[in-house]
């Protein structure tokens, strides 16, 4: 009997784990751009890059500094931002070298690099263009301005409104939950340090999120760790719609998917910026700062903006990808992230792991 019993409670356990799915996160990849070289080369070497940016984004980014730069190679690491904290870390206290430029979407992850002495000061005379929120102890600089964002599956959506706010999201999932189950997705916010920054803030500025993650959890929502998979499964209306994906990515797919839509939610939109740090014990600073002065720069920006997808921060660059063209759109709802240590008040241990334990409590229901 007694037997009977134990085998009981681990069903209805495995029953309740099996309302949502998780995704196992993809590996990290490498990617070498070797110097073109074709010109007289003042600058030479190899710069290694640690970035949570994926290729597609990137690669515009590094062909555009090898085209200032043709006699620098690259070397791309695209990590996932807890990976590449680690990884910064432990090379650090155990090699004694690193990457020459760390650029991570984790900012709070970031900040903490620079608090605890793992960053180099850079002095950029491009950040002067930055707005001043943007920029802490001329060690950590926010290099883009990018909105969270709900996505969803048009088809589905031609005869009823998409969720334009949290409240009209939870409705949906509330009201018609068989629809919708399997068929949602977000980050996974215990791997996915983006995704933790998200939910922190979601905390901060709405009194019902933990509703909201109540009815994802219901509905089977699927967890991953990157904004890609999300994106491309909506796009495909495999899912039907996706929460908190950097609006960047998706903006950029929906122009070649006709399928995705993307909303910038009008109870208020987060932004955030993607951090560039030059690590302490980066082998090559020098090269590290070069590409960080590109990145700020005129053409940097302009590549971020209208090649990556990525939204430039600068106040002088115009466009739709860019800060000024975005605020002027999200006008009072918009909710940037300050750059500074504000953002360490999330990487608290106690305060992090109660924020995972209701969590995860939300999304089975306890």
């Amino acid at each position: 009997m007694v037997a009977m019993l134990i085998d009981l409670v681990k069903s209805l356990a495995l029953s309740a784990m099996a309302t949502f799915a998780l995704v196992t996160p993809a590996l990290a990849q490498s990617y070498e751009f070797p110097a073109p070289g074709g010109a007289v080369a003042a600058e030479t070497g190899r710069v290694v890059v640690y970035s949570t940016t994926d290729i597609d984004a990137a690669r515009p980014i590094v062909e555009g500094f090898q085209a200032q730069y043709p006699g620098i190679a690259v070397e791309y690491h695209d990590l996932q931002s807890i990976a590449l904290f680690e990884r910064v870390i432990e090379e650090t206290d155990e090699q004694g070298e690193t990457a020459d430029l760390v650029l991570s979407s984790a900012l709070d992850l970031q900040i903490k690099l620079v608090n605890d002495g793992y960053a180099s000061q850079w002095k950029s005379a491009e950040a002067r263009q930055l707005p001043g929120w943007a920029v802490w102890r001329s060690a950590a600089f926010g290099i883009t301005y990018e909105p969270a964002v709900i996505i969803y599956y048009k088809p589905f959506f031609e005869h009823r409104p998409a969720p334009a706010t949290r409240a009209a999201l939870a409705q949906y999932l509330e009201e018609d939950g068989s629809t919708f189950f399997g068929k949602i997705a977000t980050y996974d916010v215990e791997r996915s340090g983006l995704g933790f920054l998200f939910l922190a803030r979601d905390q901060e500025h709405s009194a019902d999120i933990w509703r909201l993650v109540s009815l994802m959890g219901e509905q089977g929502v699927k967890l991953y760790t990157s904004s890609a998979a999300i994106i491309d499964r909506v796009a495909s209306g495999r899912f039907l719609l996706g929460y908190n994906i950097l609006g960047s990515y998706a903006e950029r797919m929906a122009r070649t998917r006709p399928d995705l839509g993307v909303i910038e939610p009008e109870d208020y939109t987060i932004v955030m910026s993607r951090v560039a740090l030059i690590p302490r014990a980066a082998k090559t600073p020098g090269l590290g700062g070069l590409f960080l002065d590109f990145l700020l720069s005129r053409d940097g920006q302009s590549i971020l903006a209208n090649d990556a997808g990525l939204n430039a921060i600068r106040l002088d660059i115009e466009g739709a990808n860019t800060s000024s063209s975005l605020s002027a759109r999200l006008g009072a709802r918009a909710r940037p992230i300050r750059v500074g240590p504000g953002l360490l008040v999330y990487l608290d241990q106690t305060k992090r792991r109660r924020l995972i334990e209701r969590w995860n409590a939300a999304l089975v229901g306890r």
